[in-house]
């Protein structure tokens, strides 16, 4: 039977359009769409669980974005030809739609969810990942799972001053703002991107400019949805409530938690007293009744315990720890660390702590990007840790999680933009989080910076980076600059911003509740601005500038251009120049075509060696030009001349005939010159008979007067 197929068209205003398809994949899933712009293509599909496993108080939902190397036309690279663990890229992508979806279901929708993204056609004029987010919601729209919030992302970019939706590539590389939004109708959700030192004024505009393109675009999914005539939302079991026992716990525990919560204590001694007080809540019950309700007791005492702090904030303008809403807690840093990095510094603030190290390297070092919508290169980039004793837990280790993938990605697009263009290396960043209760991804920018400039990478200027809180009731409201992690989870938001003095170079919000006012936003985003140059200060005060140059262990890198026609040579036969050289002067070597030169890195540790390979350089390199005169030296003699050697070129011979000596008729080279000499010869090109090049020391001598002939008397 011909499927039926219903869709709807996005027009995007500027002759371009998005089109969401359904009725013809993937119909034993709950809800499935393809969403199509230029020839990218992306099939989304939505399913979930109709009941929910016992002893589940949380949502269990799994996004997956996967991009089919085939999508491009492409074998996967590696020994077995198939795609396998996700890359970053992909990672960062879950993460953009998962923090979006998340907060929209129902508080109480608990049975396991699976949204998978996966991207069947790539369009190299199409990022696909600002399509990932319609694609899932509209997913949802066609199934019966209850999702009742539609939702949508675009990634907003300005060139010359202009917004625009979903860029390509090489439009995104003119831009000056790199963000991905993602709103329901009401309310934006999430925002993540890197600037260029805009201003917070400017960063509204944008959010404001996407929000009307994410409205366009719920338009269509509910249009979608009337047309398919979507079956009414399921109905689900909803989690066991009791409001006898909901009021004997907060009778008992919200006093005692409120009283907790003012007295500005450190976490481990909050967590305790706030354990106590849970112990005090359960002898209130029987063993039968915990063995019945114990979830429940434990679900109300979070409950009441997050409402009493947030009313000490709301109502007091005091915090966990004691500081005031606007407060930022003490600050300690040090660079220069670890005596054999190439930089390093401590950043600690309050209970969390970074510790970043530099590494610098070549052209070589570089992080390989390879994926079906992307492939190049990084020449900087940095790795997030999280260890598990930085929260004093004890958990197995399973690899790089997908936060620290997220977080390490913020951090990086928060530096990279100040690393000057020019600057010679590939560096790597690693921030190793030793202690955390709040924005340890914020730490990391500043640990990162202090490393930076420890290294002696000459940065453009400093970065910092704050991470503010919001409680509100819905009436009153409080926005906390340099947030707990308590304050995270009890808040109603997060948001990272970093900067210079001058401007944002990146942002990460994540909003929990629905309608969040634009005035609370620009609010927050001042009060971030103040923080940021508070903890700015701070690290100037530790090292205000770039140390001059790399340290004496470190690595210098000297860069020099050469023709591309003596690559071959420097190389050698099977790599034996390159290898032999690199091997007597203890540097690293990398020669990269670029534009049909050769691009030639030398790194090392070694002045001396470094200059040796600049010297063999020269030494390949040199052409003497016809009628300039150099410097050569004797370093062999013969019966018919002596082998001389261009002293800026050491290596590259030649022959001085001995007809080429002196003006004078000479029998012996060595009447004229020796091993050693050193003077000055004229080059005088190709010989037409040997095919030889040609020098003369004569030429440069005087010559000497001919004889006049004298007359013969005649005979008489």
């Amino acid at each position: 039977m011909i499927p039926k197929v219903f869709q709807e068209i996005i027009d995007l205003g500027d002759g371009r359009s998005i089109s969401i398809e359904t009725g013809k994949l993937a119909k034993q899933a709950d809800g499935s769409v393809v969403v199509r712009m230029g020839d990218a293509m992306l099939l989304a599909t939505a399913v979930s669980a109709r009941t929910s496993n016992p002893g589940v108080d949380f949502l269990p939902l799994t996004v997956d974005y996967r991009e089919k190397f085939a999508a491009a036309g492409r074998f996967p690279g590696g020994f077995f030809k198939r795609e396998a663990r996700p890359s970053d890229s992909e990672v960062l992508t879950m993460r953009l739609v998962d923090r979006v979806l998340r907060p929209l279901f129902p508080d109480d929708y608990h049975a396991e969810t699976q949204v998978m993204i996966q991207l069947m056609s790539h369009d190299e004029n199409i990022m696909p990942d600002a399509l990932a987010g319609l694609a899932a919601s509209a997913a949802l729209a066609v199934s019966d799972i209850p999702f009742y919030n539609l939702i949508s992302e675009v990634r907003v970019a300005r060139i010359d001053g202009k917004f625009v939706i979903n860029p390509s590539r090489e439009e995104l590389e003119k831009s000056d703002i790199d963000m991905m939004i993602g709103a329901s109708m009401d309310s934006v959700a999430m925002v993540e991107g890197e600037m260029k030192e805009i201003s917070e004024a400017e960063m509204v505009e944008a959010i404001k400019f996407a929000h009307e393109a994410i409205k366009v675009q719920i338009q269509a999914q509910e249009r979608l949805r009337a047309a398919v005539g979507s079956p009414a939302y399921r109905e689900y079991e909803g989690e066991k409530e009791d409001e006898a026992i909901y009021a004997k716990v907060k009778a008992a525990a919200y006093d005692m938690c409120y009283a907790i919560a003012k007295e500005g204590t450190a976490k481990h001694e909050r967590t305790a007293q706030f354990a106590e007080v849970k112990e005090v809540v359960k002898s209130l019950f029987t063993e039968e009744e915990l063995a019945e309700n114990g979830d429940l007791v434990s679900k109300y005492f979070y409950k009441t315990n997050k409402e009493a702090v947030r009313n000490v904030i709301l109502e007091l303008g005091v915090r966990l720890d004691g500081r005031k809403t606007t407060e930022i807690r003490p600050i300690w840093c040090e660079t220069d660390y670890l005596p054999s990095v190439h930089g390093s510094s401590l950043f600690t603030r309050g209970e969390t702590q970074a510790l970043a190290t530099v590494t610098l390297g070549t052209s070589r070092e570089a992080n390989q990007i390879d994926s079906p919508s992307e492939q190049g290169e990084e020449r900087f980039y940095l790795h997030y840790n999280f260890p598990p004793f930085s929260t004093g837990e004890a958990k197995p280790l399973r690899g790089t999680s997908r936060r620290e993938v997220g977080h390490g990605n913020l951090a990086q697009r928060a530096l990279k933009n100040m690393i000057p263009a020019d600057c010679p290396y590939t560096i790597r960043i690693v921030s190793e989080v030793l202690e955390s209760n709040g924005s340890s991804s914020m730490a990391t920018v500043c640990a990162g910076t202090m490393a930076l400039m420890d290294a002696g990478v000459q940065m453009t200027k400093p970065v910092s980076g704050i991470a503010m809180g919001l409680i509100t009731d819905g009436q009153k409201f409080a926005v906390l600059s340099d947030i707990l992690g308590d304050e995270d989870h009890l808040g109603d938001m997060d948001f990272k911003v970093t900067g210079t003095a001058d401007g944002i170079t990146a942002c990460q919000m994540d909003i929990k509740i629905d309608g969040l006012r634009y005035d609370i936003m620009e609010q927050a985003l001042g009060q971030a601005r103040d923080g940021r140059l508070h903890i700015l200060g701070k690290i100037t005060e530790t090292i205000a500038t770039p140390r001059p140059d790399v340290k004496k262990h470190a690595p210098k890198i000297i860069t020099r251009t050469i023709p591309g026609n003596f690559i071959g040579a420097l190389i050698g036969p099977g790599g034996k120049v390159i290898q032999e050289l690199q091997k007597a002067t203890g540097t690293t070597i990398v020669i990269n075509e670029v534009d049909e030169q050769g691009v030639v890195e030398i790194l090392g540790t070694n002045p001396d060696g470094i200059a040796a390979v600049l010297a063999k350089i020269d030494s390949i390199i040199f052409k003497p030009v016809m009628g300039e005169s150099y410097e050569v030296k004797v370093i062999k003699m013969l019966d018919f001349g002596a082998v001389v050697e261009y002293t800026a070129a050491p290596g590259n011979e030649v022959l001085l005939h001995v007809s080429e000596l002196a003006w004078e008729r000479t029998e012996n080279v060595s009447d004229v010159v020796k091993m050693g000499d050193v003077f000055m010869v004229k080059y005088l090109g190709v010989d037409p008979k040997t095919r030889k090049e040609k020098v003369s020391r004569k030429a440069l001598l005087p010559r000497p007067p001919r004889e006049e002939k004298k007359d013969t008397p005649k005979q008489g």
